[in-house]
């Protein structure tokens, strides 16, 4: 009977390893940065752009998605190849649960094979899931740079202090406010809650990373 329990206690810590921690549901980053918030001086570091690029790129922000930026890229005369060394230094993170194969194709070193695998395993839950299924493919070094373009939306009613300050540019009080109206109950809500503390375009794009449940 005790070694009947051990074998239980141990199964039940074998699955919880597989399953992993609930955090990081944004991709860790490895030196890219998110297009929507990176500063001017930075943005101009980056391949290909040039001041008058930069300026553009951020008046419009923030960007709904990577399509949308690369839409803008093409209109400044870009080629794909071009582009594609920018994202290698500043993205627009996709959704692994909804992101389409035209996003997908923009994460640098993805191809059509990921295109594939990401919506094999859909719905992604978090990312110790990701590196388990991507890992067998390409390996832990490339599947981490993959998920560094990424993130898996963050529920707002249960999310952890460390699952919040993943989000680009979320800090100690954009933490406090997320938690202080729980629970939420609609996207109108947050809006409404969240514009009060940092206005429309900032909350449509923390809104982006989240989902209510």
């Amino acid at each position: 009977m005790k070694y009947k329990s051990m074998f239980v206690a141990l199964a039940v810590l074998a699955m919880i390893a597989v399953a992993g921690p609930l955090h990081a549901q944004v991709g860790k980053s490895l030196g890219v940065v998110d297009a929507n918030i990176a500063p001017e001086k930075e943005l101009l570091t980056f391949p290909n752009m040039t001041p008058a690029i930069v300026k553009g790129l951020i008046e419009k922000r923030p960007f709904a998605g990577i399509t949308d930026l690369n839409a803008y890229l093409v209109s400044q005369k870009l080629t794909p190849e071009q582009a594609m060394q920018f994202y290698g230094k500043a993205f627009i993170h996709i959704n692994l649960n909804t992101a389409t194969p035209e996003e997908i194709l923009l994460v640098p070193g993805a191809g059509k094979r990921m295109v594939r695998e990401f919506d094999e395993y859909r719905p992604w839950r978090n990312y110790a899931q990701f590196d388990k299924e991507i890992g067998k493919y390409v390996g832990q070094e490339a599947t981490d740079k993959l998920k560094q373009y990424t993130f898996i939306p963050i529920n707002l009613n249960t999310a952890t202090d460390e699952d919040f300050l993943t989000i680009p540019g979320v800090g100690a009080r954009m933490v406090r406010e997320f938690k202080e109206y729980r629970p939420w109950k609609t996207k109108a809500q947050f809006d409404k809650e969240i514009g009060k503390y940092v206005g429309d375009k900032e909350t449509a794009r923390f809104w982006r990373f989240m989902t209510i449940q």
